[in-house]
């Protein structure tokens, strides 16, 4: 049987900067067909199925395989995993391979074991951390799903809501001319200015939804460009808007209530990650309650691929902390990793199960 902690170093160590999944999705298709797994490789995700003796119902254990880039501040080579103590360092140790590698080794668990009933399939995609991900087309193609655990780091802890991200860009148009004539020449707007007031009519504006898991939608302005030369008028302010937002708000009406308060142009340049969120009655949930009973179900402010199983009965579930993504010398706690394997399996045999 694989070892989980293994396994993962194994993982850490072959680079997979999204665009470059390549080896790594081979070694992870390689590796299941040593266990006995069935497993498929395409250009959608790889995929590993255990099927049980009975027809039943699917859970899928979804995770990618990509990370981001290692960028700088690290004290250790990012694709060389370091374990100190119960730590293993590496860039994707948390963020997701340790539930890339609790996902597989679980499953190769409940091969082992047999499945009483039902398939699971692990789907593993690529470009997840781009705007290319793969899992919409790696769903599509995997069968009817009628569960799903997305594995990120939640620190074992199921996420029952995950905010929305949508993407906007605010324009404001003014009058360019000399500074030293800005004030007496009558009518004069200056763009900068309009977005100024703009920016300050974000605040409150979702006051009148409050979701009970995430709280409200946030707009957030992150980046600012105005002005040709800095005694001349800028024709024009541009900020982008990052929206994170919550079931209590279609994209739709994010994009026309700021519309209907703004000055500025509103153009909308992503919406497709919308918000999502665990069906009351979560046969999912309810099952990984009886396996963790001392989860404690929380909303996350981070977006995965979720969103293309929102229609599924889905948890967001994984070792690791979320804080750590991307940061440098990132890591993963080992015994979170071991835990992860046997929440997974557990999960499976009680879901499929109806236990």
């Amino acid at each position: 049987m694989p070892d989980e902690l293994t396994l993962l170093e194994r993982l850490v160590a072959i680079p997979s900067v999204s665009g470059e999944e390549g080896p790594l999705a081979l070694f992870v298709e390689q590796s299941a067909r040593e266990w006995g797994l069935n497993a498929v490789r395409d250009e959608t995700s790889v995929r590993v199925e255990v099927r049980g003796r009975a027809s039943g119902p699917t859970l899928a254990l979804v995770s990618h395989l990509d990370v981001v880039p290692p960028g700088a501040g690290w004290t250790r080579d990012p694709f060389t995993p370091i374990v100190e103590g119960n730590r293993l360092y590496g860039r994707g140790s948390g963020d997701a391979k340790a539930s890339v590698a609790a996902m597989l080794c679980a499953a190769a668990d409940l091969h082992q074991a047999g499945l009483p009933a039902g398939r699971v399939v692990v789907i593993l995609g690529y470009g997840e951390e781009t705007r290319n991900t793969t899992m919409e087309q790696a769903v599509a193609v995997a069968g009817e799903i009628h569960g799903a655990v997305v594995g990120e780091p939640t620190n074992l802890e199921p996420a029952t809501a995950q905010r929305g991200l949508m993407m906007v860009d605010l324009v404001a148009e003014g009058d360019q001319r000399h500074a030293g004539y800005a004030a007496s020449e009558g009518d004069f707007r200056n763009a900068a200015l309009v977005l100024a007031r703009d920016l300050l009519r974000l605040d409150g504006l979702f006051d009148g939804r409050t979701h009970p898991i995430l709280g409200q939608t946030t707009a957030t302005p992150t980046m600012l460009e105005a002005g040709v030369s800095r005694n001349v008028t800028p024709p024009v302010a541009r900020a982008i808007l990052d929206v994170r937002s919550t079931p209590d708000w279609t994209h739709e009406e994010i994009a026309e209530l700021l519309r209907s308060r703004l000055e500025s142009r509103v153009e909308v340049t992503s919406r497709r990650l919308v918000p999502c969120e665990t069906p009351a009655g979560s046969r999912l949930l309810s099952a990984a309650r009886r396996v963790r009973p001392q989860a404690s179900p929380f909303g996350s402010a981070t977006c995965s691929d979720w969103v293309f199983l929102r229609h599924v009965d889905t948890i967001k579930c994984g070792p690791g902390t979320s804080r750590r993504s991307h940061t440098a010398d990132e890591y993963v706690d080992l015994p979170e990793v071991t835990e992860a394997r046997r929440f997974y399996a557990d999960l499976a045999g009680a879901y499929l199960g109806g236990d």
